[in-house]
This record gives C-alpha cells, sequence and structure tokens, in this order.
C-alpha cells in the first residue's frame, strides 16, 4: 500500500491505495480515503499529515504481512458494480481437484499430450469435465460456460473439448489402469471381491448406428441404447468399464472386461459376485480357474424340478453358527422374524460343480408380499376404470397380474373381452417368497458367502449416481469415440467421487455431499479475497477435516487462497 495525494483547485486529498493485478493487468484500489490536508492538519493539531498518513501506511504494510490480521472491505451505496463482471466462485470443486492431483491424472495429461503432440491444455479440459460432471452436471456445452464458475478460470476454448474427446476415447484403457494404479497409492483397494453388473443408457434419437443399437432399455424406453459393463472393487470404488453396443448379450460382456483387469491391473486371485443374469455357465466356468472364484445369484424358478422341491421343502433348514434343523413352515414369527435361515448342498451339472445355498427370511417374505399386494391393487384399478387394450408387460410390472378371458366360466364363448386378476399367478409366485438362492465354487461357510453377496447394492448404487446425480444420460453424442470419452470421464468422477466418501467415513448421503460441494460458492473482493457466503455445517467441518486445509474463515485473503490452491495440486 502506499499514499496517493489527489490535489484539486481547492484542496488536496490524501488516499491509501494499492496495486492489484486481475488476469496479469494492474490497476489500482483506493482502500482508504484519510481526509484533505487542511482537515488532518487540524485534527492533527500542527503535525504534518503527509508524515503522518506515510507512517500510518507504514503500519498497515507491517500489519498486512502478518497471516491473522483483519482485512477491512469498504463498499459504497452510491457505487454500481462492473456491467458482465463475475463475483460469485464455487470453491467446492477444490477437494475434487485434491484427488484428482493425488491421483496425478495431471500428470497423465501431460503424458497423453506428449504423445500426441496437442497444444491445448489436456488436463483443464479434463479436470473441468470431471468437476462439472459431479457439480454441474450438464451437455458439454454448457460445462464449458460452467466452468467459468470455478475460482480458476479455464485456459481452454469449446472446440477444444471436443478434441479431447478423441484422445479420451483412445486411451480409455490407459486411464482406467493408471487411475487403478494411483488410487493404491491414496487408499486401500479391496480388490479380493470384484462386483459386475450391467446397465444401459439411452438417447433421445430413433435411428441406430454405431455404439447405438435397440436393445432392452432398463428404462423401458424405445430409444437406441450403448450398453455399460462396470466392475466394482469390494469396497464400492470403480475399478473398470466398458461401453458396449446396446444389443449386445450381458452374459458375453463379462469375460473380455475380466480379461482386461487380469492383464492390465496385474489382479489374478479375486472372487467375482453377479446378479442372476450374468451368470451363465461359460462365466461360471471361465472363474474357477487360477485363484479366482465366483458368487452368482441363482433364480430357484430356473432351478431343475428336484433342486426346486429341495430348494422349497420347508424341512432341514438351519441358522448361522447353530447346529438345530428347523421346519421354516412352523417357526414362531415373532421370534424369528429378523433371523436368516439356511440350506446347502453341492451339485454337478455340465461339468461344473457348485455349491447352492439357499436363505429364507421371514422379513424378506413379507417385503416381497407387501410389494405384490400393493401391485395386485393397481391391477384391479386398471381393471376397475375399463382397462382397454393392455399392451405387454415386463415379468416385474403390475400388468402381469392382469389376465385377458374371451368366455364366461361356463366355457361359453363371451362376446367382449374380460379382465380379471391372475389368481394362479400369484399362487404360483407366492411360493418363492422368502426363498433367496446363490451358487459358488468356494467352501467358505454361509455366513461369509452371505455378506459377500449382499454387497450387490453398491454397485446399483454406482449406477444410480451416474445416471441421477451425474445425469450421464440421455447421451447427446453422436460418434462413437465421443460416448466412449463422456462416459470415461463419467467414470473418472465416480472414482474420485468414491474416494471423496470413503474420506469422509460414510458419513453422509451422495445427495448431502453433491450439494454440499455446490454449494460451496464465494464473493471475490477485487485485491482483498474471498468471503465465503455458505452455510457452515457439521458436512463442511469434516471436509475440512479430512483435506486438511480450510475455506471457512469470514474471509480467505488472496495469498491464503493461493496457498490453498496450490496444497490442491500437490
Amino acid at each position: 500500500m502506499r499514499l496517493c495525494i489527489s490535489r484539486s483547485k481547492n484542496a488536496a486529498s490524501l488516499y491509501v491505495t494499492k496495486s492489484i493485478y486481475e488476469n496479469g493487468r494492474r490497476s489500482t484500489k483506493v482502500v482508504e480515503k484519510l481526509g484533505t490536508y487542511t482537515e488532518l492538519k487540524e485534527k492533527l493539531e500542527g503535525q504534518d499529515p503527509i508524515e503522518w498518513a506515510k507512517k500510518y501506511i507504514e503500519k498497515l504494510n507491517k500489519k498486512e504481512k502478518e497471516e491473522n490480521r483483519d482485512i477491512i472491505v469498504k463498499y459504497s451505496q452510491s457505487k454500481i458494480i462492473t456491467k458482465d463482471e463475475q463475483n460469485s466462485f464455487n470453491g467446492g470443486y477444490l477437494f475434487l481437484q485434491k484427488i484428482y492431483h493425488e491421483l496425478k491424472l495431471n500428470k497423465l495429461c501431460k503424458k497423453i499430450s506428449l504423445k500426441y503432440k496437442f497444444t491445448f491444455d489436456l488436463d483443464s479440459v479434463l479436470s473441468r469435465l470431471i468437476y462439472a460432471r459431479i457439480i454441474y452436471p450438464s451437455s458439454k456445452l454448457a460445462t464449458f460456460q460452467l466452468s467459468t464458475k470455478f475460482i480458476e478460470q479455464p485456459n481452454f476454448e469449446l472446440q477444444h473439448i471436443y478434441r479431447a474427446l478423441e484422445v479420451i476415447a483412445k486411451e480409455a484403457d490407459l486411464i482406467q489402469s493408471y487411475l487403478y494404479k494411483n488410487s493404491l497409492k491414496i487408499s486401500k483397494r479391496n480388490t479380493g471381491v470384484l462386483y459386475y453388473d450391467c446397465t444401459n443408457y439411452f438417447f433421445e434419437i430413433e435411428q441406430e448406428d454405431g455404439l447405438k443399437q435397440y436393445g432392452v432399455s432398463k428404462e423401458h424406453r424405445p430409444n437406441p441404447i450403448v450398453q455399460m459393463g462396470l466392475f466394482m472393487d469390494g469396497d464400492g470404488v470403480p475399478l473398470a468399464f466398458a461401453i458396449n453396443k446396446g444389443n449386445t448379450n450381458e452374459q458375453l460382456t463379462l469375460k473380455p472386461l475380466e480379461e482386461k483387469i487380469l492383464s492390465d491391473f496385474n489382479l489374478s486371485k479375486f472372487i467375482v459376485c453377479t446378479d442372476a443374469g450374468l451368470s451363465s455357465d461359460n462365466n461360471r466356468k471361465f472363474n474357477i480357474k487360477g485363484d479366482r472364484a465366483f458368487i452368482t445369484t441363482q433364480s430357484i424358478k430356473k432351478l431343475k424340478t428336484h433342486l426346486k422341491e429341495w430348494a422349497l421343502d420347508p424341512n432341514g433348514w438351519s441358522l448361522v453358527g447353530g447346529r438345530k434343523t428347523y421346519n421354516i413352515a412352523k417357526l414362531d414369527e415373532d421370534k424369528y422374524k429378523d433371523k436368516v435361515f439356511y440350506k446347502e448342498r453341492w451339485i454337478k451339472e455340465n461339468g461344473l460343480e457348485q455349491k447352492l445355498i439357499v436363505t429364507y427370511s421371514i422379513k424378506y417374505r413379507d417385503y416381497q408380499r407387501n410389494i405384490r399386494n400393493y401391485q395386485i391393487e393397481r391391477a384391479q384399478k386398471v381393471i376397475d376404470s375399463n382397462p382397454g387394450k393392455i399392451e405387454k408387460c415386463n415379468p416385474n410390472d403390475y400388468k402381469r397380474f392382469i389376465e385377458k378371458k374371451r368366455c364366461t366360466d361356463n366355457g361359453e364363448i363371451a362376446e367382449h373381452q374380460i379382465y380379471c386378476i391372475n389368481a394362479e399367478l400369484i399362487a404360483k409366485e407366492a411360493q418363492f417368497d422368502g426363498f433367496y438362492a446363490v451358487c459358488t465354487n468356494l467352501e467358505d461357510d454361509v455366513s461369509s458367502i452371505i455378506n459377500v453377496n449382499r454387497r450387490r447394492w453398491e454397485i446399483e448404487e454406482c449406477f444410480r449416481i451416474m445416471k441421477s446425480e451425474f445425469k450421464a444420460r440421455p447421451v447427446y453424442l453422436s460418434r462413437d469415440d465421443r460416448i466412449i470419452a463422456h462416459f470415461t470421464t463419467c467414470f473418472i468422477s465416480l472414482v474420485i467421487y468414491r474416494l471423496l466418501e470413503k474420506k469422509l467415513n460414510g458419513k453422509y448421503t451422495c445427495h448431502e455431499i453433491i450439494n454440499g460441494l455446490r454449494d460451496m460458492n464465494f464473493l471475490k473482493v477485487k485485491g482483498d479475497g474471498y468471503i465465503p457466503i455458505y452455510t457452515r455445517t457439521d458436512f463442511t467441518d469434516d471436509l475440512h477435516e479430512a483435506f486438511g486445509f480450510r475455506t471457512d474463515y469470514q474471509i480467505v485473503s488472496k495469498s491464503k487462497m493461493k496457498k490453498i490452491l496450490k496444497s490442491t495440486k500437490l
């Protein structure tokens, strides 16, 4: 800070000013008006105002160098704010940036840039695609515009995003293996159990092309889709993914991606856990080789008759850790409501030896009954409201309980179609209530196998986060390489989010974390620093504690913010 004397015809005014730098440009800011020379001379009782002002400014400069000084910010009620000047910025991305740099993705970008010899900043593009995917999920055009909301401004153009997508697609396999190897340095990865599942993403178009093909949509939409296969580790952190055509058989997608993990990730000993739709005999046989094993959901309805009868037989059930056997048809339901019963046996079919474990739970039985009763009520409402034509429905749709008859109970041909509830189907489904089965080649105790299988919900949550929170669908890209790049950035975002979640010890929901980061905004005070305009909460306290820096002071000085920015890139 320095003294500035403004002279006019009638008076000389003394000001405290300082130089500030914005976007490489130097300008002068008035910090404080001290008064006119005459006013100060009267107030200081004969002391030289200029000498006094110099000593005063010397004290201010000394205080400015102190870390914990107070910063005086002055605003005018008569001065209009500058047009088109942005004053609010998001700082929640800094915590994502910390993990991004811990994973050394900036160094990978540099390596890729040297390989392809382009001049735009791939690190800046990729990082903004990831931060925006978590905090401001939107299209690539909107991402370019929204990236200016972050404290650190982007140094690329819109065209560079699309050029970067082409490169990201080419290096998708390298990015996945690099991400895994560097994640080991910042977090323990539980690769003893790997969960695999598939989902699909729709496009709001009608024409098939390349990866975009008509298939069975999870959202039951009549649009072309692409399919994603995803491996997740035992702690819920994504491991690897692949994008396939929308009409690909899900069972054929597991082996190629698993082979990639075996070759690129240097993993050889693990258990693969899948649902029934992915558990073909070929996939099971593939995972009994070497030190690998499998645990997979088994549909009781699809078992051979003698195995189905054994599974549903009320006799011969046990509790984990107990020796007594039970008849589940004669249980005291209040006493055993929270207990899980099981029976097991080894079976050998089609050259595959595996253990079949069936569990039974009164709580699970009641859960299934409640869902079906609600669906029956919905089906009856459709019948009562003159249904007209009932379209085909999937096996879990409530309309499956609606039966269409063309004749009366006496066998006479009816003049009109008659709709009623299919009581036979209800009874057929009810016999499976409370039962659940898995197959495995492991010889471990039943409780361990059940506990491993229970965590399959986390891979479903990964898909939900990508679809709902990250808004990965509908996809608005048309070229296959850009589609792959889009999901690569979604995958990286999910890995970073999960690692952040682990740093917070799982205390907060996905909604709380993402909204918390989105709300961490700052008011920029030109030349002085940033004022937090978010609410300090338990979440923000835990966030700062986990990452080792704080942004929740009444004002974060410009120099302090520079140190924070630097610390997130170490």
